[in-house]
């Protein structure tokens, strides 16, 4: 079995090309194959396959909206083997990935996820750089909600970018508070507000109007960045301070995402993320929205400048 592993800001995938869906990726293989003392070691896997011949191997029941069935599909699976429908980082290690490895040949095309289709334009790349815009989608504000987590109890907004995330920010929380918080035991969600789980992100303001992120991503635990939880947390930093446009330096343990929300229409739409960096090496549902009214941001533009970026091939 062939395979890469690449980062984007330090959340790394295992990228496992199976044009013809023959791998059987069950949980117990792909917890296997990051677990990072026996396995590869890695936040998750991106297996590299058309829509149609997952859907016709069984891996789809359907082909999402917006999706063709020769678009490249990304099969996304957390650490745990659990299946997520959406990877904002993972989009960006995938693009480049095809263009790197001739799998697709054109600037822009359609990287399908199981949130929908995700249109991606590669500006430019080679070995070891590429900057890739990624349209991410439509970011929606679900409402207020809560967790029980690190050692206390943290009030967020919940918040759909194809997949769920609480973000959580605390005002009063200093940079090297959070970096001290316990995050080894996953949080404890409103189960009727989350039924599938979500992502958590605890945010502390800085004085430049940054802000400082850590996040627990279902299936996987604490990772060193998260290209959707980085929106999710631009979006509530922003709504904290009762704006709905701006920009936000996030910054995350494996580097920094500049993040601009631009106001193109009620309530509120339009956002442009961008991440500075994605690398890679190789080698070897959301939320039901309930009562409340979303507020919607709409098309998200994702630039990724990809900072020596190398691939290491294997095979296990």
């Amino acid at each position: 079995m062939d395979f890469a592993k690449g980062h984007g800001t330090q959340n790394d995938f295992i990228v496992l090309p199976d044009p013809d869906a023959a791998v059987e990726l069950t949980r117990s293989a792909v917890a296997a194959l990051c677990d990072r003392r026996q396995g590869i070691g890695a936040d998750g896997i991106l297996r590299v396959a058309r829509a149609g011949v997952l859907r016709d191997a069984g891996v789809l029941d359907r082909i999402p909206s917006g999706v063709e069935p020769e678009d490249w599909f990304m099969d996304y699976r957390n650490g745990d083997g659990t299946i997520a429908e959406m990877c904002g980082n993972g989009v960006l290690v995938f693009a480049h990935y095809l263009r790197v490895h001739d799998l697709e040949h054109r600037d822009q095309f359609v990287v399908g996820s199981r949130a929908g289709a995700r249109p991606v334009t590669v500006h430019s790349f080679d070995e070891t750089d590429a900057d890739v815009t990624v349209a991410m989608g439509d970011v929606t504000l679900m409402g207020s909600s809560s967790a029980t987590f690190a050692g206390g109890s943290y009030d967020g907004i919940g918040i759909d970018v194809g997949n769920p995330h609480l973000a959580c920010v605390d005002g009063a929380l200093t940079r090297a508070a959070l970096g001290a918080l316990d995050f080894s035991a996953p949080p404890t969600l409103d189960a009727d507000f989350f039924p599938h789980g979500a992502n958590v992100e605890i945010l502390t303001r800085l004085d430049d109007g940054g802000v400082e992120m850590r996040v627990f991503e279902r299936g996987v635990g604490e990772t060193r960045s998260c290209g959707t939880g980085t929106v999710a947390a631009a979006a509530a930093a922003l709504s904290y301070e009762g704006l709905e446009t701006g920009e936000v330096s996030v910054g995350v343990l494996g580097g920094r995402v500049p993040v601009a929300i631009d106001h193109v229409g009620p309530p509120c739409v339009g956002r442009r993320f961008c991440s500075p960096a994605a690398r890679s090496t190789t080698g070897g549902s959301r939320p039901s929205p309930d009562a409340r009214t979303p507020s919607r941001f709409a098309r998200t533009e994702t630039r990724v400048h990809t900072l020596g970026f190398s691939w290491i091939m294997g095979n296990v």
